[in-house]
C-alpha cells in the first residue's frame, strides 16, 4: 500500500463490462513527507475520495477484487481509504499538509 493524493477525475463512457460503475481517480504518489513522487496513477475508487483527499492506495490486484466486491474485476491500483493524518519521523502529516 502507498500514500498519495486524488488530483483528478477519469471520465470514461466506453469500458470493459468489470468496469461499468466504478469511479476512475487521478492519483499521485506522497513521499513519508508529503512530497509528490513518480508518476500519476489512474486508480479505481472503492471508497468515495475526492480531489485534494489524501488516500491509502493498494497496488495488489488480488485485494482490488475483495474490495470492489467483484470477482471480474481487472485493477492493479485501488483506493482503499480516505486519511485524516499519519505519523512519520516524530511529525504529523494531514489533508491540509499535502495541498
Amino acid at each position: 500500500m502507498r500514500i498519495a493524493k486524488v488530483v483528478g477525475n477519469v471520465v470514461s463512457t466506453i469500458k470493459e463490462q468489470t468496469h461499468y460503475g466504478k469511479k476512475f481517480l487521478i492519483v499521485e504518489y506522497m513521499d513519508e513527507y508529503g512530497k509528490p513522487q513518480g508518476a500519476r496513477q489512474i486508480a479505481f475508487d472503492a471508497v468515495d475520495a475526492g480531489i485534494g483527499d489524501l488516500v491509502l492506495v493498494n497496488v495488489d490486484g488480488g485485494a482490488a477484487k475483495m474490495l470492489l466486491n467483484d470477482e471480474n474485476v481487472i485493477s492493479n491500483v485501488t483506493v482503499c481509504g480516505v486519511l485524516d493524518h499519519y505519523t512519520f519521523d516524530g511529525g504529523v502529516f494531514d489533508q491540509k499538509e499535502s495541498k
